[in-house]
């Protein structure tokens, strides 16, 4: 008979610290009945995906409607595909668009929480504790196979449905104590293996919080827990992590529903009670008529940096992944257009269960209706933030006379109907261009319908009675007199009654102006616009042009 003990002192020799030790230190959390703790726990092997975002923000939501908390994890075990800033991209990415952890990691070697170390490369000898419990069960054991042997079993499965190490194939599952003690008394390498107790013919069944239930059938391998060097596999870390951090819900894709009856193994033999699961399915772009994962080498929106050197605000960002991830989301938002976005009810449940479909021009759209709400103050104080490290020349214009810039983003803003010109930061210069000398390149393009002398007429006339002292309701009678000394219709409507009456309408006239002083066809309210830019360098603007048309 095995002694289990025996080999698991020869395994691990210098584990002290039992398991009762760490369910101590880490007790069940103290929170309000139902509240649900949840995680995002990436690996620092690059940029932040904006799968992961889409997950995390999953994640704290459901943390937060529950009355719990949201963790963040580093699971950085696989050293080799560790990217150097890794770490602090995932956190600069999260915390840029409001879906910052309550706990766990914060920055590089630096976390907030009493349940850490949250980055598993220090919980090295925990996961070595847990271990050797298994082992003294019977539930592990070590596998001395070498990686040539390991391929040969591969290659004698090749033609077989169930793939891995077990049954006939799981050779070192039934040594005797003589042979592991030689084995490790040699120095031969081993990995430890879970000794699995699943059956193929037997089923497991769970309930996914967003697929529904499920059945599969139990896991039979015996899985790698351990590796030669003593590092654990995600598998078993993120059993032995769940546990210990009291998590209770685990948002993550479908890819993983196929390794849920060994995780479920996994906390049975360890004597946890397992989380619940929320596999959700993949984020979908359209493509040539079919649909298609987003991609990290084919779609810059994949990685979360683009949203950041872009420029949209965080508000625009979390509004737009709301709407993929709960299908009653936009019917809500229409019918509570000013609430704030913490009131809406999030459901797991309610995630799409054949994967969210991206599409950009649905976000800029959602981004332009977030940012046209936004006060002037803020939309200021946001521009500049970002022109800060993204458009120095813009960031320096808008400091030199901040409430010159206030006053051009606060045009046809804070009223019923803003206009939504604006879906991120990076398009703020364009939007301001012919409000400075220093990004204005003037460019007249005679309106549709007219003539170069009609419009030399009109800009001639309007010159000699624009003022700048005028109100808004003046400026515009100013604008239908000039239409009647220059044979325009004064109004829409009399135009479109008796059409061979007039050159044209108000519109018209009103359109000759716009172009002449913004070398734009649609910009917001005119008056407006003219009265930030001064009579000056209306005129100036002006002369200019009829100068051109003379010319």
């Amino acid at each position: 008979m095995t002694d289990h003990k025996r080999t698991a002192q020869l395994i691990f020799p210098d584990v002290e610290k039992t398991t009762e030790y760490y369910e101590e230190l880490y007790p069940p959390r103290e929170l309000p009945e139902g509240a649900r703790v949840t995680r995002f726990s990436p690996s620092p092997t690059g940029y932040l995906h904006f799968g992961g975002l889409y997950a995390s923000y999953a994640s704290k939501l459901t943390a937060e409607r529950s009355g719990g908390l949201f963790m963040l994890r580093i699971e950085d075990t696989d050293k080799k595909r560790e990217v150097e800033g890794g770490v602090d991209c995932i956190i600069n990415g999260l915390a840029a668009f409001g879906v910052a952890p309550d706990e766990g990691v914060t920055g590089e070697g630096t976390e907030k929480g009493n349940y850490g170390p949250y980055t598993q490369s220090l919980r090295r000898e925990i996961y070595r504790a847990f271990a050797k419990k298994l082992v003294e069960e019977g539930r592990a054991y070590p596998c001395f196979c070498t990686p040539e042997e390991l391929e040969d079993i591969r290659n004698r499965q090749e033609n077989e449905d169930i793939k891995g190490y077990y049954g006939k194939y799981a050779k070192c599952r039934d040594l005797s104590d003589e042979e592991i003690e030689e084995k490790i008394k040699n120095g031969t390498p081993f990995t430890v293996r879970l000794r699995s107790e699943g059956d193929i013919l037997r089923k497991i069944r769970f309930d996914d919080m967003i697929k529904g239930k499920i059945e599969m059938s139990e896991n039979v391998n015996d899985i790698v827990i351990l590796k030669t060097d003593g590092i654990p596999t995600y598998h078993f870390a993120h059993a032995v992590d769940d546990h210990l951090m009291r998590t209770t819900h685990v948002v993550r894709g479908d890819e993983w529903i196929a390794s849920v009856p060994l995780h479920l193994e996994l906390f049975r033999a360890l004597g946890f009670k397992p989380v619940k699961y929320a596999h959700f399915a993949p984020i979908m772009k359209e493509e040539n008529g079919g649909k298609r994962k987003i991609s990290k080498r084919k779609d810059p929106e994949a990685n979360v940096t683009f949203y950041i050197e872009k420029g949209y605000p965080e508000e625009s960002v979390r509004e737009y992944i709301l709407t993929i991830l709960n299908s009653d989301f936009e019917d809500w938002r229409r019918a509570n257009k000013t609430e704030d976005i913490s009131k809406f009810p999030f459901n797991l449940k309610k995630m799409s269960l054949s994967g969210a479909l991206f599409d950009i021009v649905k976000f800029n759209d959602v981004s332009k209706n977030a940012i046209s709400v936004m006060s002037a103050q803020k939309v200021y104080e946001l521009v500049e933030k970002w022109a800060q490290d993204y458009d120095k020349e813009l960031y320096e214009l808008f400091t030199a006379d901040s409430e010159k810039a206030k006053a051009i983003l606060n045009i046809d803003r804070e009223n019923p109907k803003p206009r939504k010109d604006i879906a991120c930061w990076s398009e703020v210069r364009d939007y301001v261009t012919y409000f400075y000398n220093e990004l204005y390149t003037p460019e007249f393009t005679l309106p549709y319908r007219m003539d170069k002398q009609s419009v030399a007429e009109i800009l001639g006339k309007y010159k000699d009675m624009y003022s700048d002292s005028d109100s808004k309701d003046e400026w515009f009678a100013k604008i239908k007199e000039l239409c009647e000394q220059c044979g325009y219709a004064p109004n829409v409507k009399e135009y479109k009654q008796n059409p061979d009456a007039f050159k044209g309408h108000v519109g018209d006239v009103s359109s000759v102006i716009r172009v002449a002083v913004t070398s734009r066809v649609n910009t917001p309210d005119l008056y407006y616009i003219m009265q930030i830019l001064g009579k000056g360098e209306v005129i100036r603007r002006i002369d200019s042009v009829i100068d051109s048309i003379k010319g």
